[in-house]
């Protein structure tokens, strides 16, 4: 029994010495409790929305005062042409706009009824149903507030037009992100136990005595798996295209060239991490526990990041998925160029460099 005791005392000194222990014990639960506290969230705030008032008048302005007093729309843009509705929703900042019919209050008070058509981005389907129920909500809220000293009750009606994903199928913003999720995870996860599995199996010397410059082993480590990365991407957009019918409407070279820059985004991360850990274990449980999470709650993956407290729309902008599941909507459901994402290719450009430049001056360190 005193040598069960003092295995069990052991075993505890051992915990309490290993700091990446006690941040796994103590760190990552409470780490979990906040992602999944704030960011997990069905509601809707700051969503950004345009306007096209052709009427003008008293009526469509106190609907507009209305929409933003609340805390769950943000008025980014006034339309003043029809062709531009579409030029709003191709930069990606405009998540709906409300169109309001010439002649509303004249209709609402001669005809007693009125139209606004509500047209949402529906490349996130649960964000543009949401957006629509919120809508029609405030509109009820309206109509109470006008009925109230009218003896003929006043009726608004919307009508919503989504674009993009008319049938509002979840699989068009499900495969875009899984393939992200799957990039990211697997890319990471196979370079960063390359040079920890050199260390493991006492190859590592060779390394070391190699004429090879420390840059030179770091692109051998990550040459090889961006084919077999480009096969994983391959094979999601077929499955997506073939099985669930997810169109591919913009250019294929450019989807291809934005696939491979995030590959190689990917696989510096990995490579980064495989040069800070000194065991494969280790290496995996970075991997694993540091990617898994931010990559699908704070990508944009499946819940909007204008939602989420502003502390995880910041740690959102360091996390290369959520730059590049922009860019995948882009170019497969929307089908716009290269103009409208250039910005979040850059940022990605940026991190790749950024990863490979510090990988390599930790592997300097390492062989010094």
């Amino acid at each position: 029994m005193k040598r069960f005791k003092g295995f069990i005392k052991k075993e505890f000194y051992h915990i309490f010495r290993d700091k990446r222990s006690l941040f796994i014990l103590f760190g990552m639960p409470i780490v979990q409790i906040m992602l999944f506290g704030f960011a997990i969230t069905n509601e809707i705030n700051n969503v950004n929305i345009a306007i096209f008032d052709k009427a003008k008048d008293e009526k469509s302005q106190e609907f507009i005062q209305n929409i933003t007093a609340s805390n769950y729309f943000d008025v980014k843009q006034l339309i003043y042409n029809q062709k531009d509705i579409e030029k709003s929703f191709k930069k990606g900042h405009i998540k709906a706009v409300l169109v309001f019919e010439p002649d509303f209050a004249k209709n609402l008070i001669k005809e007693d009824k009125a139209n606004i058509q509500v047209i949402t981005d529906a490349t996130e389907p649960n964000t543009a149903i949401t957006i629509v129920n919120y809508i029609s909500t405030m509109l009820k809220k309206l109509q109470i507030n006008i009925n109230k000293n009218t003896a003929i009750p006043y009726q608004i009606k919307p009508t919503t037009r989504l674009l993009y994903n008319p049938e509002l199928k979840s699989v068009f913003m499900f495969v875009p992100g899984v393939m992200t999720v799957i990039l990211m995870l697997v890319s990471a996860m196979m370079t960063s136990i390359s040079i920890t599995k050199e260390k493991e199996l006492g190859t590592m010397e060779i390394l070391l005595v190699s004429p090879l410059k420390p840059f030179q082993v770091i692109l051998g480590k990550v040459f090889p798996y961006i084919f077999l990365s480009i096969i994983n991407a391959i094979a999601i957009l077929l499955l997506g295209y073939f099985v669930f019918g997810v169109p591919i409407v913009g250019s294929y070279i450019l989807l291809a060239l934005e696939t491979i820059l995030f590959i190689l985004s990917a696989l510096s991360l990995g490579v980064l991490i495989s040069t800070i850990s000194s065991t494969q274990q280790t290496a995996m449980m970075i991997s694993l526990m540091g990617l898994l999470l931010p990559v699908i709650i704070l990508s944009g993956f499946i819940f909007p990041i204008a939602s989420m407290p502003l502390p995880m729309q910041v740690a959102s902008k360091i996390v290369p998925a959520t730059w590049f599941n922009i860019i995948l909507k882009n170019i497969m459901l929307k089908g716009v160029g290269f103009k409208y994402f250039w910005k979040e290719t850059l940022i990605l450009l940026g991190m790749t460099v950024f990863f490979i430049a510090l990988s390599i001056k930790k592997y300097k360190i390492r062989l010094e």
